[in-house]
């Protein structure tokens, strides 16, 4: 079965945004000292730290890491099936 459960694949979407989160630390923590005392103009003051955030992230949870998540997860799950 090369299909993943609902469960299974908000498991892995979970565990990859944490670790993206872990990765991106530095400028998750630039972004949070900008927008710290900020309300309304964290939209325009802290964009660029935004998007640096936002191109970080996807480096881990864009559609083609994704992808390799899955097929490494079903590679392992089938890989103790046959064990």
């Amino acid at each position: 079965m090369n299909a993943l459960s609902r469960r299974e694949e908000e498991t892995l979407l979970k565990t990859t945004k944490a670790r993206a989160l872990k990765e991106c630390d530095p400028v998750v923590k630039e972004f949070a000292e900008c927008a710290s005392g900020r309300t309304i103009s964290v939209a325009w003051a802290c964009k660029d730290k935004l998007k640096v955030v936002q191109e970080c992230m996807i480096q881990f949870t864009g559609p083609e890491p994704m992808e390799k998540v899955r097929k490494e997860y079903l590679r392992l799950r089938n890989q103790q099936r046959v064990e």
